[in-house]
């Protein structure tokens, strides 16, 4: 049985890092559903400001 267990193990261990990484995605794009369906327009401003501020940044042109 300890054969089947170590065969599972890195499955196990790969299904659960991209689970959660997949919530992380779901999480943010909810929120931003329900940010676009909001009437008021403080709520937009600020979603607005936090991309912004999240946004990476480019490389310089040369």
């Amino acid at each position: 049985m300890g054969w089947l267990r170590s065969l599972f193990s890195p499955l196990k261990k790969l299904w659960l890092r991209f689970n959660s990484a997949n919530k992380k995605s779901r999480g943010i794009y909810i929120l931003y559903e329900d940010v676009k369906s909001c009437p008021y327009e403080d709520v937009h401003v600020l979603w607005s400001i936090l991309v912004e501020s999240h946004a990476p940044a480019l490389p310089p042109i040369k």
